[in-house]
């Protein structure tokens, strides 16, 4: 009997846990919703209100400022101001529909204006970038003569070419450099299957070998 009580307490603690995370989810969830309401609703504009309230929603998972810890989630600070609106109207639009976008964004993103999405990127591009992280130094010399010369007999073109000399993108092109190399490895897996649709991104993927794509990102993420 004891021990049939102690499984259900469990049980019962597990499930009062479960609604507690479901609960506060919600919450984070409906924070940018109730913001906006707020703000038209009271007569006056409000879009700092609104802006510093989702910033303090996306924060949960890309950290403060955007430099996230956890590879799940990319590194938003310095990112590339174009390149965030596009991304977070594609969220929004469910254009963007890789696994970890269906996941997450398609519903953080569903009530953002494009006021919003404007006033987030320009939040989030003039944020000092995350630092990058030196990994393996061969795997990361095989990764810049990559991101440098490409390779020609795959037709690979060098990385610098559209990324930059540094990594820091430019307009819609994203800034990479001192990002995740887990996400980067993702994301060039998702381009290479198309589950992220992009034409350019996956002519550029889909000839890596699957040591090139870690090459590739380690180099990005220690820049």
């Amino acid at each position: 009997m004891l021990r049939r009580g102690r499984l259900m307490t469990r049980r019962s603690a597990g499930t009062n846990a479960e609604r507690r995370t479901e609960a506060a989810i919600g919450k984070m969830i409906a924070l940018p919703v109730m913001l906006a309401l707020a703000a038209c609703s009271s007569g006056e504009p409000r879009g700092d209100t609104v802006i510093q309230g989702t910033v303090h929603v996306c924060s949960s998972c890309h950290g403060l400022e955007g430099r996230s810890i956890s590879p799940t989630f990319p590194r938003l600070a310095g990112q590339q101001h174009d390149y965030l609106v596009n991304q977070l109207r594609a969220f929004r639009d469910h254009t963007r529909a890789d696994p970890h976008a269906h996941t997450y964004m398609w519903g953080m993103a569903a009530t953002l204006s494009d006021a919003t999405i404007d006033g987030l990127a320009a939040y989030y591009s003039s944020q000092t970038p995350a630092a990058g992280t030196p990994g393996d130094p061969a795997l990361m010399a095989a990764g810049q003569k990559i991101f440098e010369d490409g390779i020609e007999a795959h037709d690979v073109p060098a990385c610098w070419t559209c990324h930059g000399e540094k990594g820091e993108g430019a307009d819609n092109i994203p800034r990479l450099a001192g990002q995740h190399t887990a996400y980067i490895e993702e994301q060039l897996a998702n381009f290479a299957s198309m589950a992220r649709a992009n034409e350019v991104m996956h002519e550029n993927s889909v000839n890596l070998t699957p040591d090139e794509i870690r090459a590739v990102a380690a180099y990005f993420g220690s820049l």
